[in-house]
């Protein structure tokens, strides 16, 4: 079993910041990939960000360009979400995600419980 435990949700103003943490424990031999997803009212859970961790290469959807960062800490199998200039569109629930190996050698494909971002004045 791997279990994500995410913080740092909540209401921000536009053009605001907040930084998402995500940790993973549990048994766990190796993480491939760790990731943010999002999901509006209404709307399709989308990939925001993921990380690779082999190579540490990243994607963010387009919408995020030039305002998130992702980057991670393998040692606590923690990865982080550094969202800046918060635009309304941006108000969604927030999910981690990881994928990899368990210590028994079964793949795993976890997900965090989410957490609340609402960006309004």
């Amino acid at each position: 079993q791997v279990q994500l435990v995410e913080s740092g949700g909540g209401l921000v103003q536009p053009g605001g910041s907040l930084r998402l943490s995500c940790a993973a424990s549990g048994s766990i031999r190796g993480i491939n990939a760790m990731g943010w997803y999002r999901q509006a009212p209404g709307k399709p859970r989308e990939l925001v960000a993921v990380i690779h961790g082999a190579d540490s290469i990243n994607f963010y959807a387009d919408s995020v360009k030039g305002r998130f960062t992702i980057s991670g800490d393998n040692a606590k199998n923690t990865v982080y979400l550094h969202m800046n200039n918060l635009k309304p569109e941006d108000t969604a629930v927030y999910y981690c995600n990881a994928k990899g190996i368990t210590l028994s050698r079964s793949a795993f494909d976890s997900w965090g419980q989410g957490t609340q971002i609402t960006v309004s004045s």
